[in-house]
Order: structure tokens, then sequence, then C-alpha cells
């Protein structure tokens, strides 16, 4: 499976600090439609690899009726500790979590896979899900591929912070 490795930004809008990237996601993919003028034949071939932020029932159902790829982390925590009880077996990943596959019980009107993680953090079990359109032959190349999330936004927020001085320190004191 070839990668490749972008670290530009695509499409890009100032939202008001209050609002979270869930509320903008749809936004975001309709100014990159635009901009591509990606027809749907192209989104078939098209993946939306998404963090826990974006990663709704809404938006994944959106992105799905709209042909596209989804490979997300879900949104709801709740939903990811309830999925935890449903894995059969799990299996060591990374030296410390572990992966398990679980039948959906959700629909978002498309076929999907979907793998929990768990590990422990002080001495609680926590949990995530990750929900795919794409086959993977394991639930580490699942995990593999979704970790390949590139840092666009990573770095475009850095330079936004950067140009309107918000990454100014505020600390005043010396050993702070």
């Amino acid at each position: 499976m070839s990668s490749v490795v972008y670290h530009e930004t695509l499409w890009s809008d100032l939202f008001p600090g209050s609002q979270l990237t869930l509320q903008s996601l749809q936004q975001a993919v309709l100014g990159v439609e635009s901009s591509f003028e990606l027809a749907p034949q192209a989104r078939k071939r098209t993946l939306y690899r998404l963090d826990g932020g974006s990663g709704s029932d809404e938006n994944l159902k959106w992105l799905l009726a709209r042909g596209y790829q989804i490979l997300a982390k879900g949104f709801s925590g709740k939903r990811a500790n309830a999925l935890a009880t449903r894995v059969a077996r799990w299996d060591a990943y990374d030296g410390k979590s572990y992966l398990g596959w679980v039948d959906p019980p959700f629909a978002l009107g498309s076929p999907v896979q979907v793998v929990v993680k768990r590990w422990l953090h002080k001495g609680t079990w926590k949990h995530a899900y990750y929900v795919t359109t794409l086959t993977f032959p394991s639930k580490q190349a699942l995990m593999a591929r979704y970790d390949q999330r590139g840092a666009a936004e990573i770095e475009q927020f850095r330079s936004d912070k950067d140009g309107l001085h918000l990454s100014a320190r505020r600390k005043q004191g010396f050993v702070a």
C-alpha cells in the first residue's frame, strides 16, 4: 500500500474559537469539493481520515451519502465503552494498547468495519473506536493506516496562531 505525504492545506477558513471541528466538517468538505471540482466518481476514491472531533454519526453518514470512503475515530466515549464489552478477543498492539473487532450495532448507510482500542490509563481502561469503509487484513493494518493522518492541520494551526500572535507566552515568571 503506497502512502502519499502531504503537508499542505487543501482548503482554509476561519471559524469562531467556540466552534468545534464537529460543526465545521461539512463546510470544509464542501470547500474542498468546490476547490477541486470533485465529481461523484472521484469521491469514491477519496478517503477522509478523521480524528474523534469530527467522527459523529451525522458527519460519517453525510460523508458516506456523498460517496466518500472513511477511516474515522468515533466521537462518543460512551459508545466506545459499550462496544468494548462486545469484543470477543483483544490482541496486543504497539506494546501499550489492545485492539478488537466488533460488529457495528449502528447503521451509517454503508457497510463498515469497527475496531475498538483499549489502553490502561492511571489504572483505568480507556476505550476508543474506529470506523472504516475500507477492508483491512488486520486490526493492526487498520490502525497503522489511521495513524498515517497528515500533519497539515497541526502545521496550519501553528501558522495561524503565530500569525495572529496567539502563541505568545502568557506566563511572566522565569520558572513558568
